[in-house]
């Protein structure tokens, strides 16, 4: 391993700490010259650094202590000791490697943790059988430690290693999710039983109301976040679809149900998953691709698909957090980008489903996650690029005569493996929102939208649309019904007549304002 050199200039176009080389994923990757990103570089000092490690801008400077020379494999034990786990770069440092190294390293140490983790990861990642005795009968240990990352609650014993493998996924399709401080703390409000119980204290017509409102919502927003404003009735089509999210099994005919749905008329866009290539991005004034991002390459769409069905199959019977559940499926989906369009509005379709089929939604109800995504369109924008921005560098494609783009090189890795983190603490930033505001702010807007019609046809006889209409407009003006409208559908009513309704629309809306609604 003479070749293996740890000392550039610069690392993804960051200039080295003086003093300093690559340690762990990040000198695996540039001595290896394997593609992928690293998101957050590591190199070791040629002197004592005080407290083992500190920061230097972008960089994790760790002591020389640390140094693991120029051998491989003692960087991808440094990694697995003291990085985040990344199965991306593992996977290709293996495909770099091949067997031998591992196969001598675990035959030196068959008990050692590390060294089971390794040939478990191996086997595992690759589908290739070391040539090693399986391990001694002892202590099984985890593949993911649970106080760092967040595991299956109930793993299978992979006995030839003595390993538990606790993953979320599997070979085809694997994401980590670390246990962040902000994860840690959303799981720990029990939002879903906090919807639970809103929904107890509320009668269940206005509940049904109030459901009908967020589902509308929730489905604007998710063509608004495409920049679409569809007809009435393709709308209500997939707010329908909305509606039945969880009733049905996740899979290849379920996704082809909800597109077919979702597109209405299929002349122009092929139902099902793509046979070409796709990419997020402008075009120049010839029509050319500009890309900011490229979906998984056509032929390798319905392997990985079928390994994201089996993941969310892995996790829907067990305790994993549905949420975060929902994140990994959902956003594992709008990474492939499987489908030729629509893949933003079945990505959120999917968190739908996920949170309704593990019974985080109460039924018939559909959080309005689209909707706070709109609000926070910048931050949602952001954090999907933040994952795919890092990885057009290792994605080399060319465009078609078509004026589309054709991925040449082996890319289904970036797409398997990857850390959902950011999407998870993200969604969970959505779904409080509409639990804790959203939710009790539709029943409590009908609360007293119905005080109002009450209270209006307690003192004025009307037909149910204008004392509707009164409402909206004594709303929009500040409590006071404008001049142009007391002079044009409402000129029949008395001054007197207009003071009291006004008042009773205050009345009405005085405690929806005083919890800060608007």
């Amino acid at each position: 391993m003479s070749q293996f050199q740890t000392s550039p200039a610069r690392f993804q176009d960051e200039p080295l700490p003086d003093g300093t080389s690559l340690i762990g994923w990040s000198a695996l990757v540039h001595g290896l010259g394997l593609a992928a990103p690293v998101r957050e570089p590591a190199c070791v000092s040629s002197a004592h650094v005080r407290g083992t490690q500190r920061r230097d801008g972008a960089w994790r400077i760790f002591d020389k202590r640390f140094d693991p020379g120029s051998d491989p494999l003692a960087h991808i034990l440094f990694a697995l000791r003291n990085e985040t786990f990344d199965l991306l770069v593992l996977k290709r440092a293996f495909d770099a490697l091949g067997p031998a190294p591992l196969e001598a390293y675990i035959a030196g140490a068959p008990t050692g943790v590390f060294a089971r983790r390794l040939w478990f990861f191996y086997e595992t990642l690759m589908g290739e059988r070391l040539d090693l005795p399986d391990a001694p009968k002892i202590a099984a240990i985890d593949a993911l430690d649970p106080a760092d990352y967040i595991t299956l609650d109930r793993p299978q014993l992979s006995a030839r290693h003595r390993v538990r493998d606790n993953l979320l996924g599997g070979k085809g399709f694997c994401p980590i999710v670390r246990r962040s401080e902000a994860l840690d703390r959303f799981m720990a409000m029990d939002l879903a039983g906090r919807a639970k119980k809103t929904i107890g204290a509320t009668g269940a017509q206005l509940v049904s109301r109030a459901a009908s409102f967020m589902l509308l919502a929730d489905s604007q927003a998710s063509f608004a976040i495409e920049g679409e404003r569809p007809p009435r009735d393709r709308l209500e089509r997939w707010a329908k679809a909305l509606k039945e999210a969880g009733k049905r099994p996740l899979n290849q005919t379920e996704i082809y149900r909800l597109h077919g749905i979702l597109l209405g008329d299929s002349r122009f866009t092929t139902v099902g998953y793509r046979t070409g290539g796709v990419f997020l991005g402008e075009r120049d004034h010839d029509q050319q691709p500009l890309p900011e991002f490229i979906g998984a390459r056509a032929d390798e769409v319905p392997d990985l698909m079928l390994a994201l069905n089996t993941c969310n199959n892995r996790l829907r019977t067990t305790a994993v957090d549905a949420v975060i559940h929902a994140a990994v499926i959902a956003f594992g989906f709008v990474y492939v980008h499987p489908l030729e369009d629509g893949n933003g509005r079945l990505h959120r379709c999917l968190i739908h489903h996920v949170l309704a089929e593990r019974g985080f939604a109460p039924p018939g109800l559909v959080f309005p996650v689209s909707s706070v995504m709109l609000d926070r369109i910048e931050d949602y924008r952001a954090m999907l690029q933040a994952h795919s921005g890092p990885l057009m560098p290792f994605i080399e494609w060319r465009p078609t005569p078509q004026r589309n783009v054709e991925v040449l090189n082996d890319t289904g890795d970036l797409y398997r493996y990857f850390d959902a983190t950011s999407a998870a603490e993200f969604l969970y930033a959505c779904v409080q929102r509409t639990i804790e505001t959203d939710l009790p702010k539709e029943i409590a807007w009908l609360r007293a939208h119905d005080a109002a019609m009450r209270q209006i046809m307690d003192r004025v006889e009307m037909p149910d649309r204008l004392a509707q209409d009164f409402i909206m407009f004594v709303r929009q003006n500040g409590g006071q019904l404008s001049k142009a409208r007391r002079t044009g559908v409402f000129a029949e009513l008395t001054d007197t007549e207009v003071a009291s309704l006004e008042d009773a629309v205050r009345d009405a809306f005085e405690a929806y304002l005083a919890a800060g609604f608007e």
